[in-house]
């Protein structure tokens, strides 16, 4: 009888900017303060992508090549990669085309997913479908925004949120148990009024009043948002484990979308989770939307331990939301 194949996680690949945008920083920038900020979202400083024509696919490439140095692994030997963003380096080619070619990866074929801060989730369980079915070997993953390009550092509701950063993970094909075992995605688009940049795409091109009007930013009603998200990434977790037949009890790690301290402090809460199970890093680097669980995964590696059950949850603008269940083979 043939073993059911599943999509496990191999190696992983982190890149973070050297630069920091610190809470000191932003009181000089808007009208906001560090204990404002710490006390809300747990956020003290971020890293930001500096120089010109710098862009999203600048961090990608050596989270992607960190990624293959670990594994031993050459750029040729990539069968798909897909980049989650929401700050591609142009409308297209797609990111994921132009990481391939900066690394050499000839062989390969790539797209981008858009799925906000859900995208490494919704790619990750998409790479996985390709592993599942026997087509591909090697799958690579990204999660990586540049977010400080489409950041208002005027509007102290949002500019105190995000940084800059990207994650990878490497999938390849296991038969003993490893890897993505369930998922549960979910979309809503009623939440697009809440959470959304206008300006840029088909319904509202750039035009001289859509800069002016400074509608190429992110937007967001953060009390809606906020409460959006503390339902649905919670509840969606707690979900995961009924459906699986787990509780708290069953799971080393809580990998959560780095949003806001309270969102994470509840999902854990929810999962019946002991803080010290639950990845936190938003304090150094803030909200790097797709990058945020990779980035989680780069930096507590070494603290992983082989059949460790993972719970990576994430809520993202638009509505996006989700929950994936991982048994860690490395």
């Amino acid at each position: 009888m043939t073993k059911k194949i599943t999509a496990a996680i191999t190696a992983v690949g982190g890149f973070v900017p050297e630069d920091k945008l610190t809470n000191a920083d932003l009181e000089k920038m808007v009208d906001t303060n560090d204990e404002w900020i710490r006390t809300r979202t747990g956020i003290s400083e971020r890293r930001i992508l500096r120089g010109e024509g710098k862009a999203t696919s600048d961090m990608a490439v050596p989270a992607v090549l960190d990624l293959l140095s670990k594994r031993g692994m050459k750029p040729e030997e990539i069968d798909c990669l897909i980049v989650a963003t929401v700050t591609p380096d142009m409308v297209f080619p797609a990111t994921a085309n132009i990481v391939c070619d900066k690394i050499g990866a000839v062989n390969a074929w790539g797209y981008d997913m858009s799925a906000a801060c859900s995208g490494f989730l919704f790619a990750l369980t998409t790479g996985a479908m390709y592993i599942e079915s026997g087509r591909y070997k090697n799958v690579v993953v990204v999660g990586a925004d540049k977010m400080s390009a489409i950041v208002d550092y005027t509007d102290r509701n949002t500019c105190v949120l995000f940084g800059d950063g990207a994650g990878a993970v490497l999938l390849e094909p296991d038969e003993e148990g490893y890897g993505i075992l369930d998922s549960l995605l979910r979309t809503d688009g009623s939440g697009r009024h809440f959470l959304n940049m206008k300006a840029g795409g088909s319904a509202y091109p750039a035009t001289i009043e859509t800069v002016t009007n400074r509608e190429h930013f992110a937007f967001q009603e953060g009390k809606t948002v906020f409460k959006f998200a503390v339902k649905g990434m919670a509840d969606i977790s707690a979900d995961l484990l009924e459906k699986n037949k787990l509780t708290g009890a069953d799971i080393a790690w809580l990998v959560p979308h780095q949003a806001n301290l309270r969102i994470i402090d509840a999902t854990a809460e929810r999962m019946g989770l002991d803080k010290e199970k639950v990845m936190i890093n938003i304090q150094r680097y803030g909200n790097t939307t797709a990058a945020t669980i990779p980035l989680c995964l780069w930096e507590w590696q070494d603290q992983l331990k082989k059949d460790d059950l993972l719970v990576f949850a994430a809520f993202g603008g638009g509505f996006t939301w989700g929950a994936t269940l991982v048994r860690w083979k490395m």
